[in-house]
């Protein structure tokens, strides 16, 4: 026996067994929503683009209906964008032919809260949801003290997942200065060598004022997929400011090796980003500093010499790569 190689679903057919789909369209807009989502919403959804309804919290490094496509059949992890914090986990499927996106959503471990938030009972959830039952259960006594053991569990990963988004750069996903500065106190404490690679980029302002600051967040967010790109799973990168950034190397410290890397950075940086039918243009200073040019390391004063350096790539000219050298503080004290 043979089965067909598509199955055709009408809507409602949807809406009863998935009362928490979404289906997008070529450009991540919403073709068609669950019930139980337009109920949490409270308005309809049809029209609307999913990024200005969700925030993707992981896999982060999602920018477009492109890259939800390359995922192919995946799991993601959301937040809606409603003030209220409410994660939801969903599965994803792209539809023969790629035109569409199906997404079907649960609340995971925030259902106890998003039933009370948003007013939902059994029927707004899938006949077959293990929801509905733990609904039901939750009114006896004794799934009472169950839910109170799942609550612990639940409080408990909130709090660790609370400690790694105060870790990190929301625009971003990269980490932010707080845990930048934590990971180069651990790097000095452990006593080995390292370096610091001091990005700042150039040009940026313009964007901002020409094209608008979601032109620029769209500029930052690829920033940091460069970075990322160019740089070893081991190595931390920061955002430390608007358009700052910092990259750790643990255990390089070879000059050679650092100016490629930072050349490569620059000439992929100063490639045409594209937003909206138009091109963003900018380009980077970066300042180095080794740890090995002193013989007691100290953030501050790596600090301090990555960002001469850096000062010495914009006085240069902008778009390049400046290596620490002692003499450049000798040059900064007052004569």
């Amino acid at each position: 026996m043979t089965v067909a190689a598509t199955i055709p679903i009408a809507p409602h057919t949807l809406d009863q067994m998935m009362p928490m789909h979404l289906l997008l369209d070529g450009d991540a807009r919403i073709s068609h929503a669950g019930p139980t989502l337009i109920k949490v919403f409270g308005r309809p959804l049809a029209g609307r683009s999913a990024f200005s309804l969700f925030e993707l919290r992981r896999p982060r490094v999602v920018r477009s209906m492109d890259d939800v496509r390359a995922m192919g059949d995946a799991k993601v992890y959301l937040r809606l964008k409603d003030g209220s914090g409410t994660t939801m986990v969903g599965a994803v499927a792209v539809l023969p032919g790629g035109a569409q996106v199906l997404m079907n959503l649960s609340f995971g471990y925030s259902v106890v809260d998003a039933v009370a938030r948003y007013r939902l009972a059994g029927s707004d959830f899938a006949p077959t949801d293990l929801t509905v039952e733990m609904l039901y259960l939750m009114e006896a006594k004794t799934a009472a003290m169950e839910t109170t053991t799942q609550l612990a569990h639940r409080l408990h990963d909130e709090k660790a997942e609370a400690q790694v988004e105060a870790m990190t750069d929301g625009l971003t996903g990269l980490q932010n200065r707080r845990a930048f500065d934590i990971g180069l106190g651990r790097h000095i404490a452990r006593g080995g060598v390292f370096s610091l690679m001091h990005i700042d980029l150039d040009f940026f302002k313009a964007v901002n004022d020409t094209q608008g600051h979601a032109a620029g967040d769209a500029v930052l967010r690829e920033v940091a997929a460069v970075l990322t790109d160019e740089t070893r799973g081991t190595d931390m990168v920061a955002r430390i400011g608007g358009d700052e950034f910092v990259i750790l190397f643990g255990r390089l410290v070879d000059g050679d090796m650092l100016h490629s890397i930072a050349t490569r950075i620059i000439a992929r940086l100063e490639r045409p980003i594209p937003f909206a039918g138009r091109e963003c243009r900018i380009s980077a200073s970066i300042g180095i500093a080794r740890s090995t040019d002193h013989d007691h390391v100290t953030a501050e004063r790596i600090l301090s010499d990555a960002d001469l350096a850096l000062y010495m790539s914009k006085d240069r000219g902008r778009g390049c790569p400046t290596m620490f050298r002692p003499e450049f503080r000798r040059g900064s004290q007052p004569g």
